[in-house]
């Protein structure tokens, strides 16, 4: 260890279990939830029980969690100074300066051109999509991030490559409805982490992310509004469209909209009354009321696109 930074050590076993750790932290495991969307394209093409596809798409969800995670530790490096302000993520290895900027960047960069390998061997179309996930990304922590509506635009386009990215490894068509409600889930979930930031860090927001400058929580609280009764609508009327209908013959799907309600109106109570939101991803792993309801919606959507 040198100036509190953990470092690889150069002995036969590599690298030191406390530094492996710390690396697995950074590569922030609890995130990997938001790469589920990949199972969207394979779950609604009803192949969710083709072994072959089912492997490709669980294939393509490693990649993306490695390829994630190797962003979040590149992303740690250049946010090294503004993490060390934040209340909760000046605790992360690299801002802590418990792990090395060097080790991160190299593991980050090994990972980042690993997995864009292994995306292409796996299917040409997945990897373009890998490569445009990480290149907008990129794009994002370079400059994107300080544009007023275009960050959040940014972050939920990210949520719908992940979507395409999952039916393009199963070569499956891309459902414009996909698109549209993942755009739309995605936008209602960044404006709400958006708003906890804002007000949770208070004085100091700015200097965590400066573009929450151009924010106010009456302008993200309108955003917000625009979004869940879209996002909403957008699911219903594709459950009852008639090409829907045509698709799967069956008119049972309308019968997942409460859960699609419920999940919307719980996350808005967490933000709202208990003033949580600002991790999406770890609050839906952690309330039990918005992991049941996802479990039944998912459970209804099987029984009814596979078994009515």
């Amino acid at each position: 260890m040198k100036d509190g930074s953990v470092e690889i050590e150069n002995r036969p076993g590599g690298m030191s279990g406390h530094a492996a750790a710390l690396l697995v932290r950074s590569l922030r495991p609890r995130q990997w939830a938001k790469n589920l969307l990949l199972f969207a394209g394979l779950l609604f093409s009803q192949n969710l029980f083709e072994p072959t596809l089912a492997g490709r798409a669980v294939a393509a969800f490693v990649f993306f969690c490695l390829l994630t995670g190797g962003i979040y530790l590149l992303n740690d490096v250049l946010d090294y100074e503004r993490d060390r302000l934040h209340p909760q993520k000046r605790q992360r290895p690299v801002a802590s300066g418990a792990l090395s900027r060097t080790t991160a960047t190299g593991v980050g960069l090994g990972l980042l051109l690993g997995t864009l390998a292994g995306a292409f061997a796996l299917a040409p179309g997945f990897g373009w999509t890998a490569l445009g996930y990480a290149g907008l990304l990129t794009l994002y922590s370079l400059g994107l991030k300080h544009l007023v509506i275009v960050d959040v635009l940014v972050v939920a386009l990210g949520f719908v490559l992940r979507a395409v990215a999952g039916a393009v490894v199963i070569e499956v068509e891309i459902s414009a409805w996909l698109i549209i409600c993942t755009l739309l889930l995605a936008l209602f979930l960044t404006c709400g982490k958006r708003r906890h930031e804002l007000l949770a860090l208070e004085g100091d927001a700015t200097d965590h992310r400066p573009i929450l400058a151009e924010y106010t929580p009456q302008l993200l609280d309108q955003m917000i509004a625009v979004v869940t009764a879209s996002t909403v609508l957008a699911y219903a009327l594709y459950t009852l469209s008639a090409e829907t209908v045509e698709k799967f013959g069956t008119r049972w799907l309308p019968l997942t909209i409460p859960f699609v309600l419920y999940g919307i109106f719980r996350y808005l109570y967490l933000l709202y009354r208990h003033e949580l939101g600002g991790n999406p991803s770890e609050l839906f792993l952690t309330d039990r009321a918005l992991l049941l309801d996802i479990a039944l919606w998912a459970l209804t959507v099987i029984a009814i696109l596979y078994f009515a």
